[in-house]
């Protein structure tokens, strides 16, 4: 029998979770009955899925699926211990290793998800007496790193490169190493950072230059290499974070660099030091999952076929994608903006309800007034599968007067 758990300890938390109800901005979390697909089952309800960011289809790609059996089978299901006690595996370093030579750096380290590649990194790097000057839209786990590295922080706005300049020069006679960081796609609005013209500005005032390349990775440059090389800028980056949980598909972060800094992370990283290494099986599908990025790049064109698609359509319907007070997308991830946090997340619940996954995105993981539905589309979705879909947000939308009725 369970026992009831409203201690008055935590009466404090009923009250945060009834604001959110008063809101119309709570919710519970769908689950997913069957494989991550381009149509599949969450909550027992056939849905055309527009909200997994399994960009190239190969969370459920037989190779890779066929790499983590035979690994798991090969070196079992957990390597037993953390990376610097005992659970470096030799499958460990063959990703690694793969990874590095797929971003054309000198090495890379693992990490037991992208959040903690992250975190983990800009504190490791910096303490209390550097500076942090990063964009005002960079993702969740840029920011707790920096707050955790107790670095001074200033925040530029949104990829405005002469006011990180003005901030640079702030802090240009200050003891103490400054770094800039941005993301290379920005998750919640598709947009491109600028990478090209920070790492230029980083490199004029000598600071060191850091891109969370989690949402460019497997969609931006050759093969998916990032945005790195989509602008260009081999050996002008210091440090690049990816993720292999989106297009990658699998589970991880990883960090990019110099043999340097990967080895300083090995021994001051903390989520590195104190969290069981990867199973072998994750570690097989990741490799596998590089080699399909080498091998079948037209997945990566197909995704960018759907994309343009996809958007076309919805700007052609009337729905506001981005733009003027909000960035516009320039990749796969595609802002429907609704504004108002109640309107979007009952938007998201009917479009569940005939058929549509796309997930509800409110204050305060976006500002008041932009809640959205935020869209992805995938390489493996079909042309009748995104016609459905655009079928039916624009038929919901009109009867919830999101969109007007023409």
């Amino acid at each position: 029998m369970t026992q009831a758990t409203s201690r008055p300890q935590l009466a404090f938390l009923n009250d945060a979770l009834d604001d959110l109800r008063a809101r119309g901005t709570h919710f519970r979390l769908r689950i997913l009955d069957d494989q991550q697909a381009p149509v599949c089952h969450y909550d027992g309800r056939e849905v055309i899925n527009l909200a997994s960011n399994n960009y190239l289809g190969l969370a459920n790609h037989p190779k890779l699926i066929e790499a983590a059996i035979d690994a798991t089978r090969t070196f079992g299901v957990g390597s037993g211990a953390v990376r610097t006690i005992a659970g470096t595996m030799r499958i460990h370093m063959d990703l690694e290793e793969k990874i590095a030579r797929f971003k054309n750096v000198e090495a890379c380290v693992v990490f037991q998800s992208g959040f903690a590649a992250n975190a983990g990194t800009v504190s490791a790097i910096l303490g209390k007496d550097d500076f942090i000057l990063s964009d005002e839209l960079n993702h969740a786990s840029i920011i707790d790193g920096a707050r955790l590295s107790r670095a001074k922080i200033k925040v530029f706005r949104h990829k405005d490169v002469d006011h990180c300049e003005e901030l640079l020069k702030e802090v240009a006679n200050e003891a103490g190493h400054k770094l800039v960081i941005t993301d290379g796609v920005f998750s919640m609005d598709g947009d491109i950072g600028r990478v090209d013209k920070l790492a230029a500005l980083a490199e004029k005032y000598g600071a060191i230059m850091m891109v969370d390349d989690a949402h460019a990775s497997g969609v931006l440059g050759r093969n998916g290499r990032g945005s790195i090389d989509h602008f260009g800028m081999h050996g002008r980056v210091d440090v690049q974070v990816g993720t292999l949980s989106k297009a990658i598909g699998a589970l991880g972060g990883y960090v990019c660099g110099s043999r340097d800094l990967i080895d300083f992370l090995y021994h001051r990283a903390r989520p590195f030091l104190f969290s069981t290494s990867h199973p072998p099986s994750v570690a097989a599908t990741c490799i596998a999952a590089f080699d399909m990025l080498e091998q079948e790049p037209d997945r990566i064109e197909r995704l960018w076929a759907n994309t343009r698609y996809l958007q076309g359509e919805l700007k052609r319907a009337g729905f506001n994608i981005g733009g003027v007070n909000t960035p516009a997308t320039e990749t796969p991830i595609t802002p429907v903006i609704v504004g108002e946090g109640r309107a979007a997340m009952d938007f998201s619940r009917a479009l569940f309800d005939e058929g549509v996954m796309g997930t509800g995105i409110a204050f305060p993981t976006v500002p008041e007034g932009k809640a959205r539905i935020r869209l992805i589309v995938t390489s493996e979705h079909t042309r009748a599968q995104l016609d459905r879909a655009l079928e039916t947000l624009e038929r919901v939308a009109r009867r919830m007067s999101i969109l007007s009725v023409s």
